[in-house]
């Protein structure tokens, strides 16, 4: 991969040099501005000509301004991570908080969630257009020994062509024995249009892979919890595991694009789309020596378990718009997928646990969007026409009362297909074999959200059931058996989220508090009532403002809850009831500054560490990174 990546950058720094330079502009501001249209004063386009588009069509302008949300995003994710808890180690995963931040879809996914926080989805690549060639280069130090790098650049051979390329490298070896981190994640663009916008494309292709060192958390946690300064090189810690391995990799292929049948466009079209993704997947976990912590083994060294996953989609559909009434469309759509292992269990002469699992999935569907004036929304609605059962009603509804006061309503039906390694796993492990055949989770959202000059607010009520989980299964604390189950009562759920800054002169207070509650009769879902985070900075110009300073304080905080905790075998997080983690503060100092578009980033993170106790942990076998002083950056270059 990583010669593939040599080798986009040098096709792209020659197109750099070889780009035209006669760019145009209309007047609907669709094609880009020509450079020679550029004041000689000011070599760069406006800002609005540098544009990042969503697939679903959104469209934003590159901000390379410095505000509190851009210090909430420098991270390993690069987003604003409220409602996550990080691990010791960039690279690892993270316990979630928020359980709104949850997303699903009615197709079965390949499972081993906890590994996928940095995989990049179909739906969070974006695409771009520029006036001329853009660069952002990131940069932050890591915990020990290693970097977090990412690189990207975009230009239009055209105005009707753009590419980009995008390589995300992190390498940190923490400070837990047996907790590397190494991850690449290259993303490549290109978008399309015809002169007439008759046939537009967008299209990527993305390599990603995660490999973390699993040290299984620490063995003994009153040695981290008493505060002795021999522990305090965490080096010391005995953990479970000291030379096991967890390894994610996915390629994916894919493309959108759709084509007007007549030739004009005017109040009436007609357009069909298509829709297609290919993705590759596997995860394996290796330990070379035996042990214990995941119960009886079918062997007592070199354990490697593989999964492997292919999956292919296919979504051809017609849509009528109209400039009064909006668009209707229509699709098909057929997933395809398969789930498979290299091995099978026999027993009795019997095979008790297959090696694969495989189907082919089709739906039929319709979509109405509607946008104009103060509101917009869409309406969609999918059903399958195959053996297996699913559906998607999905009703959303914006309205925009001025530029300072927006409100939003979202209602979600899903009827959804279990993840696959719910269905079938199997492993070197005894008790991490299984074959199930799991009923369709059922789930029902509400979502309100209102952006006001007062105050941001989200509302969020949801009703599961069928309801799957991981749940621990052994009472020792030495050994961990996490097997799927299935809750067959119902979980109602129900998130409030508000947000406000207040402003006083250069000071500012910057505030975000989320309140949980579950009903159930058992302790399946579990998270914390109360998460906040709270920020207090100062900002002013320098050096007859060349310098923008931005300095302050962040705490965060969330309520004490039965935490799941990590289990790298599988990737997943699983429900236990033995342990509570929470009711400790997360405080950091922070300097930014800003000259021209290079973004500087130095903090203190968690400096509080060592005088507000040793009881903070991410899950309840593995602590909470310790304070640590790093720096980054994030420069934007136009050419």
């Amino acid at each position: 991969m990583k010669y593939l990546f040599i080798f986009f950058l040098s096709l792209f720094t020659f197109s750099v040099y070889s780009q035209e330079k006669d760019l145009s502009i209309k007047k609907n501001d669709t094609i880009r501005k020509s450079l020679r249209d550029v004041p000689k004063e000011n070599p760069k386009a406006p800002i609005n000509l540098y544009r990042i588009v969503s697939l679903e069509k959104d469209t934003i302008y590159v901000d390379t301004s410095l505000t509190i949300h851009k210090d909430y995003k420098f991270n390993y994710l690069r987003k604003d991570n409220f409602g996550l808890l990080a691990f010791n180690n960039d690279g690892q995963t993270y316990n979630t908080l928020d359980f709104g931040l949850s997303q699903s879809t009615a197709y079965p996914e390949f499972g081993f969630k906890a590994k996928h926080f940095n995989y990049a989805s179909a739906k969070e690549i974006n695409y771009y257009s520029v006036a001329t060639p853009l660069t952002e280069l990131y940069f932050k130090t890591v915990l020990e020994q290693g970097q977090s790098l990412d690189a990207f650049i975009t230009l239009n051979t055209s105005p009707r062509l753009n590419f980009s390329i995008a390589y995300k490298g992190l390498r940190s070896l923490g400070k837990y024995v047996n907790s590397l981190s190494s991850t690449g994640n290259l993303r490549f663009t290109t978008s399309y249009f015809t002169k007439n916008k008759r046939y537009e494309a967008n299209l990527h292709f993305t390599d990603q892979d995660i490999l973390n060192n699993e040290n299984g958390g620490v063995m003994n946690l009153s040695d981290f919890d008493s505060g002795n300064s021999q522990f305090t090189d965490r080096a010391r810690l005995d953990v479970y595991l000291e030379d096991a391995s967890s390894f994610l990799r996915g390629k994916r292929y894919f493309l959108d694009h759709s084509f007007r049948i007549n030739a004009h466009e005017n109040a009436n079209n007609i357009s069909i789309n298509h829709q297609f993704s290919y993705e590759t997947k596997f995860f394996e976990f290796k330990k070379a020596t035996e042990t214990e912590r995941f119960g009886e083994g079918y062997v007592t060294s070199d354990y490697n378990d593989l999964t492997k996953n292919n999956m292919m989609y296919n979504k051809l559909g017609a849509t009528f718009s109209n400039s009064l009434i909006g668009k209707f469309g229509f699709f098909v759509e057929n997933f395809q997928y398969n789930y498979f292992y290299n091995r099978i269990i026999i027993s009795n002469n019997q095979i008790v646990i297959p090696n694969t699992n495989n189907n082919k999935l089709n739906a039929v569907g319709e979509k109405y969007y509607y946008n104009k004036g103060k509101i917009n929304g869409y309406a969609l609605f999918s059903k399958s026409i195959s053996k297996q059962t699913f559906s998607t009603l999905d009703i959303s509804a914006k309205y925009k009362l001025n530029e300072k006061n927006n409100f939003s309503a979202q209602y979600l039906n899903l009827s959804k297909v279990p993840d696959l390694n719910y269905i079938l796993y199997q492993s070197d492990f005894v008790s991490y074999n299984w074959k199930n055949n799991f009923k369709n989770e059922k789930i029902n959202t509400i979502k309100l959200k209102a952006d006001t000059q007062f105050l941001n607010a989200e509302a969020q009520i949801s009703t599961l059931n069928d309801h799957l989980y991981f749940s621990d299964d052994d009472a020792s604390d030495s050994i961990v058996i996490s097997t799927p189950k299935q809750y067959a009562k119902t979980i109602g759920y129900l998130s409030l989220k508000g947000s406000k800054e207040f402003k006083l002169g250069k000071f500012a207070l910057d505030n975000t508090v989320l309140f949980q509650q579950v009903t159930q009769e058992d302790n399946v879902l579990n998270v914390p009532k109360i998460v906040t985070r709270n920020t207090l900075y100062y900002t002013d110009y320098f050096f007859k403002k060349a310098l923008y300073l931005q300095t302050g304080f962040s705490f965060q905080y969330f309520t004490k809850y039965a935490a799941n905790d990590y289990n790298p075998l599988i990737g997943e997080f699983y429900v236990q009831d033995k342990t509570k983690i929470g009711n400790f503060p997360l405080i950091d100092f922070f300097v930014n500054a800003r000259v021209q578009q290079c973004r500087i980033f130095l903090k203190a993170e968690h400096f509080n560490s060592s005088f507000t106790g040793r009881n903070y942990y991410s899950a309840p076998t593995y602590p909470y990174k310790d304070f640590i002083v790093r720096f980054g950056l994030v420069w934007n270059f136009f050419q």
